[in-house]
């Protein structure tokens, strides 16, 4: 099967007014080894990849799984581009829109031009990665959600992965552990 990876802004059309998105950032092409399997276990819709993706491989082994979206992180050469807007639609209609992107926080604070490019986009929720800091958060009139890394271990911060899921009209946000396949929390 050939990968499925989009380089550009990208609709998704909710299943049964629901929809199961990966989220997974910062590999430096050593994603953890249990990774993909997690996602696999996950039976997402969609991955998205924040950035810093080393290796292209990488986005190959994920876009196996589903439909891939993908940016470029501050370590990439690729050609992918720098933000990418996600349009969750229901029946063609949008229902919650995502910027995508790699560096987008400053500690707990979202950068102000991440927060211009999300709010130019009528973005309700920026994801991003960079840090390597699993965060769930609320700035400047969004919701940020930076899943962490699955690439090596940086410092003491955990191997993760986060879930985006819309069920009856409901966001949740979420991390795993790539260690144990469990839910992650602080």
């Amino acid at each position: 099967m050939a990968p499925r990876i989009s380089t550009s802004a990208r609709a998704l059309e909710l299943k049964n007014g629901g929809i199961r998105i990966a989220v997974i950032a910062d590999t430096h092409s050593l994603p953890h080894p249990s990774a993909p399997s997690i996602v696999r276990e996950l039976a997402p819709d969609a991955i998205v990849h924040a950035g810093d993706i080393g290796d292209r491989s990488v986005l190959d082994t994920f876009s196996e799984i589903a439909p891939l979206v993908a940016v470029r992180g501050n370590i990439d050469e690729h050609v992918l581009p720098d933000v990418v807007s996600i349009d969750l639609q229901s029946e063609g209609v949008s229902v919650y829109r995502i910027c995508l992107l790699h560096i987008g926080v400053y500690g707990a604070k979202i950068r102000g031009d991440a927060a211009r490019r999300a709010h130019a986009q009528k973005a309700r929720l920026l994801i991003c990665g960079h840090s390597h800091v699993p965060f769930i958060g609320k700035d400047k009139g969004l919701t940020v959600f930076n899943p962490g890394s699955i690439g090596p271990r940086r410092f003491t911060l955990p191997i993760v992965l986060g879930v985006l899921e819309i069920a009856n009209g409901k966001l949740e946000l979420h991390h795993v552990d790539c260690e144990t396949g469990r839910r992650w929390t602080p």
